[in-house]
């Protein structure tokens, strides 16, 4: 029996190799790209330039399949979160945020994470598995056709494309799932498929340096790093990976991809936890530590989860903050928190994958002991 190819899964070279192994010619693979990518056709027998021939073939050896909808929410606000079934048990989150001049979708690229950063609740369900391309790529493809039917606007009509802009933010670190994740990342900006501009698509790491530079190589898009911490001591505390890949090789990295980026800076996210690195000492360290790296801020209100133990910092505290890096000369902006209600905003993007960590069992009994023993039984309490 053959086993049947999910063309999603094809990157535009890829496609063309699978053409030419059923005897077509390079331009049936474009005209196939087309058809899947453009007009959000799964269905051979509609692809109706296509020779009979061919969509003989292909019915009966390949499929156009995206994760299955489990749930999909709106947002008082227009953001709108799909939970995504990606087999096993487990579940992902696509998350699309509407705004004036621009759609931007919010795409995963593991189910879970295994960094595992304190203030991430994704990371609390500790690590299920990477993605394969047809799970990172489909959420951009379901995403794009769905907001049109929503709209009612007809499939494959140039111009009415309603995502502009792409974020590899969503659950997981993108480059521990590094090939996928470019083969997704080359469909998104082919023009036979969505024709982003490299602009246009970020992609954000906590920091995984030798995968940064491979990028560089492969394919540069526009690079976010998820800092959070102005010193070495405390991104320990709040991002494990940083013992592996301190901040000075964090920095270095960045200037090295800034010479392949397709923007001129490096947006560095920070977020906001009281008491924790939001004092005007934090912020003077981090115009210190991005010196020699051309950047913008992007300070993020956090949303508190239980397991965190991590409270939001306050409002005039994050203003004065961003006053600090603005007044040192650094493009800070306060991003607005999207889709709360919906549990859609940063950090909050949990899916329902299977909890490998038993987090929520040990968080429980974490409680019980705390009423027993005291508020700081199993905090960490420095000793003076």
């Amino acid at each position: 029996m053959t086993a049947i190819t999910n063309l999603l899964d094809l990157d535009p070279a890829q496609l063309i190799a699978y053409c030419g192994e059923l005897g077509e010619k390079p331009f049936r693979a474009k005209q196939l790209q087309r058809w899947i990518h453009q007009f959000g056709i799964s269905d051979f027998e509609a692809m109706t330039d296509l020779a009979k021939s061919l969509r003989d073939k292909l019915a009966g050896r390949a499929c156009v399949s995206a994760p299955a909808i489990i749930s999909d929410h709106t947002s008082t606000d227009g953001t709108r979160k799909w939970l995504l079934d990606v087999g096993q048990g487990n579940a992902i989150e696509t998350v699309f945020i509407p705004e004036e001049t621009r759609g931007t979708l919010c795409i995963s690229t593991q189910a879970g994470c295994a960094v595992n950063c304190r203030f991430c609740s994704t990371g609390k369900q500790g690590f299920n598995r990477n993605l394969t391309v047809a799970e990172i790529i489909g959420q951009l493809w379901m995403a794009e056709f769905e907001l049109r039917k929503t709209k009612g606007i007809p499939l494959g009509h140039k111009g009415e494309r309603q995502i502009t802009n792409v974020v590899m933010m969503g659950m997981g670190e993108p480059l521990l799932n590094f090939e996928p994740t470019v083969t997704a990342l080359k469909l998104m900006l082919d023009d036979n498929a969505y024709g982003l501009s490299r602009r246009r698509v970020t992609l954000s790491t906590s920091g995984v340096v030798p995968m940064i530079d491979k990028l560089s190589q492969e394919c540069p898009v526009a690079l976010a790093v998820s800092l959070h911490a102005s010193n070495d001591t405390l991104r320990d505390s709040l991002i494990p990976l940083n013992k592996k890949h301190p901040l000075s090789e964090v920095m270095a990295a960045c200037k090295r991809y800034l010479e392949f980026a397709p923007r001129d800076f490096v947006t560095f996210e920070y977020c906001m936890l009281d008491g924790v690195n939001d004092s005007d000492q934090h912020a003077r360290e981090l115009i210190d530590l991005v010196r020699n790296v051309p950047c913008k801020f992007n300070l993020i209100p956090f949303n508190p989860f239980p397991e965190s133990g991590l409270k939001r910092s306050h409002n005039p505290r994050i203003k004065a903050f961003a006053q600090i890096l603005s007044d040192a000369g650094l493009v800070t902006t306060i991003r607005k928190t999207r889709g709360d209600d919906i549990d859609a905003a940063c950090g909050q993007l949990a899916g329902e994958v299977q909890d490998r960590t038993r987090v929520q069992e040990r968080m429980q009994k974490q409680a019980e002991y705390q009423q027993k023993f005291g508020a700081n039984f199993g905090r960490i309490v420095e000793i003076t």
